[in-house]
């Protein structure tokens, strides 16, 4: 089954739970977002992936992600969070194709507003074996031009759900990213941009073998 399959499917059970009338203001929710610009405003491929100094790994260690770009193509896709199902689908997918990624010499990172404890658990319940990222107070999430604050229409469901987003991601503010994923070439420029503003949709992981293999390819001789 693909990632949209199966994001389709627990869309789907999750609006029987929950009504129509839920699901509805999330809808609302979602196209205000897009209706925004603030895709306008991010980043794209053709650009630079911008330098950060605040990530951190799944025990709470400085991760140099510019010096692994300097070695390597590399895979970067943000998600919400471990509380968020999606997520994990998208994760779990990533995970199986880490061999395929590895075998055209890129690697993959994952990154989240979250605290390292929440990203190790993540990885964790995930078996996940690539680096599980923290952007500390969303810095890098806010260079790229993905962040957003959640409006205060979807803030009461969140809550009753048991996301304290404030205090898992130690920022005490109510944004995420929205789900993107960069594919990046060796040396920083982004190859290939996938932002979107509908939580519940993600770029196919296979997808991104595609771009890995045209990196690969030699420039046509003029």
């Amino acid at each position: 089954m693909s990632l949209r399959d199966e994001t389709q499917t627990f869309q789907q059970s999750w609006e029987a739970r929950v009504g129509d009338a839920i699901a509805r203001q999330f809808e609302t929710d979602i196209e205000a977002l897009r209706g925004s610009g603030i895709l306008d405003h991010s980043a794209k491929a053709g650009d630079r992936f911008p330098a950060t100094s605040n990530l951190r790994d799944a025990h709470n260690a400085p991760f140099d992600l510019s010096m692994l770009m300097g070695k390597r193509p590399t895979v970067v896709t943000f998600y919400r969070g471990g509380w968020c199902p999606y997520c994990n689908l998208e994760l779990k997918a990533y995970q199986s194709l880490i061999p395929e990624i590895e075998a055209h010499g890129a690697a993959l990172v994952a990154i989240s507003p979250e605290l390292p404890d929440h990203s190790l658990s993540t990885a964790e319940k995930n078996g996940l074996s690539f680096a599980v990222l923290s952007d500390v107070g969303g810095k890098l999430a806010s260079a790229l031009g993905i962040r957003f604050t959640l409006s205060e229409a979807v803030l009461p469901y969140y809550e009753k759900a048991g996301h304290a987003l404030p205090e898992r991601n130690g920022d005490g503010e109510w944004a995420l990213p929205m789900p993107a994923t960069f594919v990046v070439d060796k040396g920083g420029l982004i190859a290939a941009a996938f932002i979107e503003p509908d939580y519940r949709k993600r770029l196919e992981p296979r997808d991104v073998l595609q771009v890995l293999s045209s990196l690969a390819k030699p420039l046509p001789v003029s």
